[in-house]
């Protein structure tokens, strides 16, 4: 059964998404947006848009806040009185304390509170494969569940902890901008020889798949602190940071992205980790342990 009313505070490109998913979908949309003008195309099409956010919070049970971070939606719901009683859920970025805190917030405030991490684009909104992943209130995930599949077709409730969507949304996310610098730097090095990026793309998808078949391995040698059944040894990546400097030489391409990396390398080696997986790695990346008796407001 549609509920009635969703509101949606946020409306750039990702919350403007989320509300046109609802709208697609037949609920009644409420949007706010600290700058109204930019409500303007979903009233267009059918939202209700409201210049004070008490009012749009106040419109409906349940509030999807997209805006840019977890303090940028706390600093925008302080005046709003209408929180107790709503079910609060965020789609934002941000750090795992930044959600404890505003957690936080949300308790005192009288609202159940449910953090998320949408893991798409904005074009994939709604799509099957479109992956959400949630944190906090399991009554409020439960509740909404519908509302929220409107969203994607992947829904995974993380546990009660109110930062797992952002912990696991910074622990997955980790890979995208080396992966991204990856392909840009393969990028300069070919069009050092005038050849177009494109023709690489099969490729890279092959490497990436070849990748994506290897994290089983890894996790599991990662939680074993077992670092012998890769076959891929920090020694083998380590001899091969003399050709960076080749490469860059003969190509052209800034390659000092990739100096922190090689330090990296070289003081596992130094420590006697040459011949371990380059999984081993993870051992001079852990600076900290977290207690096991962590608590979700701590």
């Amino acid at each position: 059964m549609i509920e009635q009313s969703v509101t949606v505070l946020g409306t750039g490109s990702m919350g403007s998404a989320l509300a046109g998913a609802f709208l697609a979908a037949g609920y009644r949309t409420q949007v706010w947006n600290r700058n109204h003008e930019r409500t303007t195309p979903l009233v267009e099409v059918g939202a209700i848009a409201h210049h004070d956010i008490a009012d749009a919070v106040a419109a409906s049970p349940v509030v999807i806040s997209c805006l840019t971070t977890f303090a940028a939606t706390r600093e925008s719901l302080l005046s709003v009185d209408a929180l107790a009683g709503r079910d609060l859920i965020t789609l934002n970025s941000g750090t795992p304390h930044s959600a404890r805190e505003f957690a936080r917030f949300a308790h005192c405030a009288g609202a159940r509170f449910l953090g998320g991490a949408i893991k798409n684009v904005p074009a994939a909104v709604g799509e099957a494969g479109t992956l959400l992943y949630f944190g906090g209130n399991r009554d409020v995930f439960d509740t909404h569940a519908l509302t929220l599949r409107v969203l994607g077709g992947e829904l995974e409730f993380l546990g009660a902890e109110p930062d797992l969507a952002a912990l696991y949304e910074s622990a997955v996310g980790a890979t995208l901008l080396p992966a991204l610098l990856g392909f840009l730097e393969g990028a300069a090095v070919l069009a050092s020889r005038g050849l177009p990026a494109a023709t690489m793309v099969p490729y890279s998808v092959k490497w990436l798949q070849m990748i994506e078949s290897l994290l089983p391995v890894l996790a599991g040698e990662i939680d074993d602190r077992d670092y012998t059944r890769l076959g891929s040894s920090v020694e083998l990546f380590h001899t091969a940071v003399a050709d960076d400097a080749r490469l860059g030489a003969e190509t052209g391409v800034d390659l000092s992205w990739h100096a922190p990396m090689n330090e990296l390398l070289s003081r596992a080696v130094a420590q006697g980790r040459g011949a371990q997986s380059i999984t081993a790695v993870i051992e001079l990346l852990r600076t900290r342990q977290l207690s096991a008796g962590h608590t979700p407001f701590a």
